[in-house]
């Protein structure tokens, strides 16, 4: 069930990280989080998205986890989505490399939507290390406790799933996922998709159609990329 106020987290992720939330670095954030907007700075994505990551992918139905960042820090582009942004935005840099290399990798052609909700519906975990930010103050929210929360949710995956996809482009995304046990899941690195590093190898590595031929080979249902 998606989430209507911060903090109300789907059931099936109350389940394994909910404890989570009532620790005391949990409990700072939220108090961190409610002194920024009392001093009238705006802190994206809105409320009601800021566990939307985890509600449009229930913990049971996570198939593949992408490992991003931070929320993106101008208006009304975070929703919740690592590398998403809502319709009608145009494709952010990363994003843009995203579809070219699946374009390659796949044969299929993006519309150029920049929304991943549909990915996300089929078990595509889009996860932020850190899940809020200040209106363009990249970063600020880092080290609040959001990478501990984060975490958390990584070791619950690792923890007690099998056969699960982890994604991680770049070196802040493989450092997260140094805990991930590669006997149970499959892990694949390259350079992060931005404009900076794609060309060291992030063009050419073919994880779309690894993710899917992995899921196959598992009896699971391959993702549907194309957007």
């Amino acid at each position: 069930m998606a989430a209507e106020h911060v903090g109300q987290l789907d059931t099936s992720w109350q389940a394994v990280i909910g404890e989570e939330l009532k620790k005391p670095y949990m409990l700072s954030l939220r108090d961190f989080l409610k002194q920024e907007k009392a001093a009238g700075k705006i802190i994206y994505p809105p409320s009601p998205l800021i566990f939307n990551a985890f509600n449009k992918a229930p913990f049971d139905k996570v198939r593949v986890v992408i490992i991003g960042q931070d929320p993106y820090h101008g208006p009304d582009q975070a929703h919740g989505l690592s590398f998403s942004v809502p319709q009608g935005f145009a494709l952010p840099p990363s994003l843009k490399n995203i579809f070219k290399e699946i374009e390659a990798d796949l044969g299929i052609k993006m519309s150029g939507e920049s929304d991943l909700t549909p990915w996300a519906e089929q078990g595509v975990l889009l996860l932020n290390a850190t899940l809020t930010v200040e209106m363009a103050n990249a970063g600020s929210h880092q080290k609040r406790g959001w990478e501990e929360f984060t975490d958390a949710a990584i070791a619950a995956l690792n923890k007690h799933r099998e056969g699960l996809v982890f994604v991680l482009w770049g070196s802040y995304a493989q450092k997260k996922g140094e805990i991930i046990d590669t006997n149970k899941h499959l892990v694949l690195t390259s350079p992060h998709p931005s404009p900076l590093s794609a060309h060291r190898g992030f063009f050419g590595n073919h994880q779309f159609s690894q993710i899917n031929a992995y899921l196959t080979r598992h009896g699971e249902t391959p993702i549907h990329w194309q957007i």
